[in-house]
C-alpha cells in the first residue's frame, strides 16, 4: 500500500511538471517583507524535474520579496473551461492544475544564465533563435535570471 501511495504520487508529480510546461504563465507567490502576500504572473521555464527559471529587472518588488523570504509558491493552470453539463443541470469547471513549493536563488554564474536565457527563448520565442547570441552579447550583464528549486515534489489536480 505504502508502495503504491508511492507510484501515484511520482506520477501525479510528472502530470503536474507536464502542466507546469503547457501553462503560458505561472503565478509566484511570496511574502513581502511586512509579511503581506505578493503574487504575480510570470513566464517561467522548468530545466528538469526541480530547477525552475525566470528573468527579471535587477531591483523592484519581487526582488525585496524574495531576499527577505525565498521561499515561493508556483501555480500554474494549463487548461481551463467553464462547462455546463446539461444531463446534471450543472454549471462546472473543466482545468488542469498544479503547484509547487520551492526556494528561490539569483543566479550569478554567466554561463548558468545564459542556458536559462535560451530555454526560456525556446519555449516562448522559438522562432527567434537566430538573434538570441546578439541579445544576450548586448544584456547579459543588465540581466537577472532567477533559479527556483523544488523543495518538495509538484502536486497537480484535475478535473477533464
Amino acid at each position: 500500500m505504502k508502495q503504491m501511495r508511492k507510484i501515484n504520487r511520482q506520477k501525479n508529480a510528472e502530470w503536474a511538471l507536464q502542466v507546469f510546461d503547457k501553462a503560458p504563465y505561472v503565478t509566484m507567490s511570496m511574502t513581502r517583507p511586512d509579511g503581506t502576500p505578493y503574487g504575480l504572473p510570470l513566464n517561467i521555464v522548468r530545466k528538469d524535474e526541480a530547477t525552475f527559471y525566470f528573468h527579471c529587472a535587477a531591483d523592484g518588488e519581487k526582488i525585496d520579496c524574495l531576499k527577505h523570504n525565498p521561499i515561493v509558491s508556483l501555480s500554474a493552470v494549463s487548461k481551463c473551461s467553464p462547462a455546463y453539463e446539461a444531463d446534471k443541470n450543472n454549471f462546472t469547471e473543466h482545468y488542469h492544475s498544479a503547484i509547487a513549493v520551492g526556494k528561490a536563488k539569483s543566479v550569478t554564474d554567466d554561463s548558468e544564465k545564459i542556458e536559462a536565457l535560451r530555454l526560456l527563448c525556446e519555449r516562448f520565442l522559438p522562432n527567434y533563435m537566430e538573434h538570441f547570441d546578439e541579445a544576450i552579447a548586448r544584456s547579459l550583464d543588465r540581466t537577472t535570471v532567477v533559479k527556483i528549486t523544488l523543495t518538495e515534489p509538484p502536486v497537480g489536480k484535475s478535473k477533464p
